[in-house]
């Protein structure tokens, strides 16, 4: 009975029907969506976004955020706030934007970008549906210049690697590999691994010998085993040779204005790279691995 008079009340704060006008009340239901919304919408317009935009180890707009109510992803939480328009992550909260729709809410979905381009062109999406066109045109039109003014690179691409925790890397068909190539850098995880968000053994890394490693992780996240392989021994003289980048995962997991700063700091720790100069794994010692 409970949970009929429930879905009652539910249906009888739904819409009556979604519509096109300028959305006043906007829910997030995603860390990415988080970013847009906050981003290119006035803060009185957005009603809430995902707790997790609080935390600044994974958030570009934890300062946006702070003032801002938050959810859990929950139809609960959205269904009250009466919003006219859902913003949600294509494979994420999955249960609740079933429920969302099926009470007549309008719910916009965003897929994972595979290249800068497509960052781009969802950073207009999302601008045109927030009715913001010109500030995401502002968005990407900053974030190319950022792009524009890098070091040129250099004929010969030092190679990379991005390491996350439990070995994960950054393949190809990601935004992180399209940024690499951005800045001169060839992505050895295109190689090695068979998709954009596959895994790499610590034995691969040290026999493809890379130029830089890019360590993708929160420096004060809390320690965890998941983050064992990243202080192995094995990858220690990559840290003594100063060819380690430490790049929060937060900076280009998104499509927002972090992608031009990973570019940034990936193309300084690129000019660090004196020509011709040996990967810091050639010559390693034996036994490294043990």
């Amino acid at each position: 009975m409970r949970a009929v008079l429930l879905l009652l009340a539910l249906l009888a704060a739904a819409p009556a029907a979604a519509g096109e006008a300028k959305p006043a009340r906007i829910v997030s239901l995603n860390l990415c969506a988080d970013e847009l919304v906050l981003r290119l919408a006035d803060p009185g317009r957005v009603a809430s976004v995902t707790y997790l935009a609080r935390d600044p180890r994974g958030s570009t707009v934890a300062d946006l955020a702070a003032q801002v109510p938050v959810n859990r992803g929950l139809a609960e939480e959205v269904v009250p706030l009466a919003p006219d328009l859902v913003i949600a992550g294509a494979f994420t909260t999955r249960a609740t934007t079933a429920m969302l729709r099926r009470l007549g809410f309008e719910v916009m979905e965003l897929g994972v970008p595979t290249s800068l381009e497509e960052a781009y062109a969802q950073i207009r999406q999302v601008a045109a549906r927030l009715g913001e066109a010109e500030r995401g045109e502002a968005m990407v039109a900053r974030i190319k210049a950022a792009m524009a003014a890098l070091p040129p690179a250099p004929a010969d691409h030092p190679t990379a690697v991005v390491l996350r925790p439990n070995g994960f890397t950054a393949g190809r068909g990601s935004v992180p590999d399209s940024v690499l190539a951005r800045v001169g850098l060839d992505n050895l995880a295109a190689r090695l691994s068979t998709d954009r968000m596959g895994q790499l053994a610590l034995e691969e890394i040290v026999i493809a010998k890379p130029d830089l490693l890019v360590v993708n992780s929160a420096p004060d996240a809390p320690p965890s085993l998941a983050d064992e392989l990243l202080h192995h021994p094995a990858l220690a003289p990559f840290a003594k040779a100063a060819r380690t980048v430490p790049l929060p995962i937060r900076l280009w997991a998104c499509a927002g204005p972090g992608l031009a700063e990973a570019a940034r700091r990936l193309a300084a720790a690129r000019e660090r790279i004196a020509p011709g100069a040996p990967s810091p794994l050639v010559g390693a010692p034996a036994g490294l691995l043990q």
